[in-house]
């Protein structure tokens, strides 16, 4: 394409701090054309976003650019701070990965969301609300004016990241930044985000930088790609190029990682480690200076399951089907009507100061690794925690347990006095796992445990997962939108809508004869062929 939006020619990045530098980008050069898309993929630390944000000098003062980076015949490395900021957010836009760190927690969606707009198009008042209904109506945001006053903590994640796509649209960019836009997103709406993007390319020849590690959404959506591996891209071309002729051995192992086999099967006799009849979680609408209920969010309704020791149960659905909600209500970490069920006991009525005893049979694994380990404490004493509430036994050195189960994940025991910070993502999910394993426990809820690690750590972590279930017998409810995943860790799965239990069954009836139109259409998001 002749005409090009964006230009990077021998792009390097280092990165200087506490005497040390670090070469980030090496020579990177690429051109995205006007009503293109061009995909930067690779695992974490390959330096795709490390590129984008040198687009508009986001790096920080520890970062030294050099090399050329032309947006529209302006160049941008050194350009002055008036000039980057007139193209930052209004004519280049970003979509960042992790909604709940971009957007403000003590401001509602209209504040953040108005803001841009009053500041780059001049909008006031109606007009404003008008643009922002307008937006998040586009972005699938279901009864936008009464979002308008929700802050973020009271969206789910795919909805905070829909808020994010609505801001970076906001302005109506030439150029859009997406950085993993759809990793937290469950597979129908992460397809209505392509296809929004993919609309929005073709009547507005908006053109997109899409950096990501699925190499599923890549196909779908690039024009071209550029592979990238250690600061450098070792392999581009057009996308069906290098998905059917991949030239680099790196490539070649990016499109070979996929988590496929499936767990170990279950015997008959297995005991039942957890069961829920007729579960419901509603939460009270209350309004007034009395504070009266005057409705109900209905998050689950009458739920129902099972799983045995050695067994897990996946739970699918989109955002705010009340996956999360119906594991919490099972830990007994939020309030619900009818029975659970663990270990043969019924713990629905139990105080607080009765299940606690539980907790240490019964742990979860989050999505965010880097957001649910504590910064201050080193990884010894976040493995170790659960021992100090739960007691060990007389004798038993903690630093030996923490290398035992440090060991078992797959982490070196040397590292045990490291920061949270010093390891990548898939390292940090290991901690993750670590800190709810030590326990011995007999049931772990696994919350999205892969859907922000690149493919190749997914992998990983999968074959992780399913050798410490075979190892311990351990019961899983493994809560995830990468239906692929699903399909090669669970016995059993449950298909969720809006609170609703819509499905529920061995996991090759669920995905090989989906009895209902939803499921069907999971799949097809998916990209899955069902029967």
């Amino acid at each position: 394409m002749t005409d090009q939006i964006l230009s990077v020619r021998n792009l390097n990045v280092r990165f200087n701090q506490d005497g040390s530098s670090t070469h980030a980008v090496r020579g990177v050069s690429f051109d995205v054309g006007r009503g293109e898309t061009v995909a930067l993929v690779g695992e974490s630390g390959s330096g795709k976003s490390v590129t984008a944000l040198s687009t508009v000098q986001l790096l920080g003062e520890s970062a030294t650019l050099s090399g050329s980076i032309i947006y529209e015949g302006e160049e941008m490395v050194g350009a002055p701070e008036s000039k980057l900021r007139q193209v930052r957010g209004n004519d280049i836009s970003f979509i960042f990965q992790e909604p709940m760190t971009s957007l403000n927690p003590l401001h509602t969606l209209e504040k953040q969301l108005a803001e841009s707009i009053e500041l780059h198009q001049g909008l006031r008042g109606p007009a404003v609300r008008e643009r922002i209904i307008e937006l998040l109506t586009q972005v699938g945001i279901r009864d936008p004016e009464q979002r308008l006053t929700s802050y973020p903590h009271q969206l789910s994640g795919g909805q905070r990241q829909r808020v994010m796509i609505a801001m970076a649209l906001a302005n109506g960019p030439d150029l859009l930044i997406a950085d993993e836009p759809t990793t937290a997103l469950d597979v129908t709406i992460q397809a209505q985000i392509l296809d929004l993007l993919a609309d929005l390319k073709t009547h507005s020849q908006l053109s997109l930088l899409f950096i990501t590690h699925d190499l599923t959404i890549v196909r779908q959506i690039a024009d071209r790609v550029c592979v990238m591996k250690d600061g450098e891209i070792v392999e581009h071309g057009p996308v069906d190029e290098i998905f059917d002729h991949p030239q680099h051995p790196y490539t070649r192992m990016l499109l070979e990682a996929e988590s496929t086999g499936s767990p170990t099967p279950v015997p008959e006799n297995a005991e039942l480690v957890a069961e829920t009849q007729n579960l419901k979680i509603w939460f009270p609408i209350q309004r007034g200076l009395m504070r009266r209920t005057v409705g109900h969010i209905k998050a689950v309704n009458d739920a129902s399951l099972s799983v045995r020791a050695g067994e897990t149960v996946g739970i699918v659905g989109e955002s705010g089907s009340g996956k999360t909600t119906l594991a919490l209500a099972i830990m007994r970490l939020i309030r619900s009507e009818g029975r659970i069920l663990f270990l043969g006991n019924d713990i629905q009525g139990l105080s607080q100061s009765k299940v606690r005893p539980l907790r240490g049979d019964m742990q979860i694994v989050f999505q965010d690794p880097y957001g649910s380990l504590s910064p201050r404490m080193t990884v010894a004493e976040i493995i170790a925690e659960g021992l100090g509430v739960h007691g060990i036994e007389k004798g038993e050195d903690k630093r030996v347990l923490v290398a035992e189960i440090m060991d078992e994940v797959g982490l070196n025991p040397a590292m045990m006095d490291r920061y949270p910070h010093e390891f990548s993502g898939g390292q940090r999910q290991r901690i993750a796992i670590a800190r709810a394993m030590i326990l011995r426990p007999k049931l772990v809820v696994l919350d999205e445990p892969t859907s922000a690690l690149d493919m190749t750590v997914q992998v990983q972590i999968v074959d992780l997962l399913r050798e410490l279930q075979r190892r311990n017998r351990l019961a899983y409810i493994f809560i995830s939108h990468d239906l692929k995943v699903v399909r090669a860790l669970s016995h059993k799965v449950l298909v969720m809508k809006q609170g609703d239990v819509v499905e529920a069954g061995p996991v090759d009836q669920i995905f090989d004869s989906p009895q209902t139109d939803y499921t069907r259409e999971l799949m097809k998001a998916a990209f899955i062929k069902a029967g």
